[in-house]
């Protein structure tokens, strides 16, 4: 689902983001890498890396998203599936703990539009199922949250894919910083950029769902993340893949946020689809350092 509503931005950002070599770089071109995260596709790109080193660097990126997918991937056994197969999680990790904290802010912030207890709605709607009663497993405020423990209502389940790509760019982009490096690219489905491309900002591009160029915008040391609604339809009757609980339908196309995080960045975006010009305004008041980039 996630990786079908980034892909347009994915591909217009590495477009756009093409190394230029110059006389004094043409040895010394960003070193690329590409792999898997969330069922997103993720590429980094990563000025002055000694190529020789980029092998143990490769490593260590691949156990990092490997760690993302053992907290949130609903695909395999992670923490998220056994909380949502069990209804507790004793003693969550530090990385769920601070996913939890964040989606309680934002669901407070966006009067309720960022919810992640949606997934039974999810899979009603995909599976062709009962509505009404998936509705009725819904809502943030039922999850019991706890220092040593998370518990869910009966009947129901999380889902983080509108914030958890955000946190992938996160981790990523603090390793390349604790490896010291300052000029990368980080595209784990939402934009993370550290530094510059050849001593100017990286550009990387907003799409709709059609995959129609929109804007781009230049980056440093922040993060950008796009939603579009309509990128991904949910079961047979084609229903926008970002919801809410009380049914309510997306407003806009296209949604882009930019943040100092992409977590912070990639939550306010998939909750921006669901709100007014209004309630957005007054959400982005509660988060200061978060910017819109693009709303139609």
């Amino acid at each position: 689902m996630s990786m079908t509503r980034r892909r347009f931005l994915t591909m217009s950002a590495v477009a756009l983001t093409l190394p230029r070599p110059s006389a004094a770089a043409t040895t010394a071109e960003p070193a690329i890498w590409r792999g898997r995260a969330l069922g997103a596709d993720v590429s980094l790109r990563i000025v002055g890396l000694d190529r020789a080193a980029s092998a143990r660097l490769w490593r260590r990126v691949s156990h990092t998203l490997a760690q993302v997918e053992a907290r949130f991937s609903l695909h395999r056994a992670s923490e998220l599936t056994r909380l949502n197969a069990t209804g507790l999680l004793v003693n969550p990790s530090a990385d769920m703990r601070a996913l939890i904290a964040l989606s309680d802010q934002l669901h407070r912030s966006t009067q309720g539009a960022f919810d992640p207890s949606v997934q039974p709605l999810w899979l009603a709607l995909a599976q062709a199922g009962d509505l009404a009663g998936a509705r009725a497993r819904t809502g943030w405020p039922r999850v019991e949250i706890a220092a040593d423990r998370i518990r869910l209502a009966p009947g129901m389940a999380l889902t983080f894919n509108g914030i958890a790509q955000g946190h992938a760019a996160d981790r990523i982009a603090d390793l390349m910083r604790h490896e010291g490096l300052t000029d990368v690219l980080i595209d784990a489905g939402e934009i993370a950029a550290l530094g510059g491309n050849a001593g100017t900002p990286w550009r990387v591009g907003i799409a709709g769902p059609d995959g129609a160029p929109l804007a781009n915008r230049a980056l440093r040391d922040r993060a950008l993340a796009t939603s579009s609604p309509g990128a991904t339809r949910v079961g047979p009757q084609g229903a926008a893949h970002i919801l809410h609980p009380d049914g309510r339908v997306p407003l806009w196309r296209t949604v882009s946020v930019s943040a100092p995080r992409a977590v912070l960045a990639d939550g306010l975006s998939t909750a921006f689809c669901l709100m007014t010009r209004a309630e957005i305004d007054a959400a982005l008041a509660q988060h200061p350092g978060a910017a819109l980039e693009y709303l139609g």
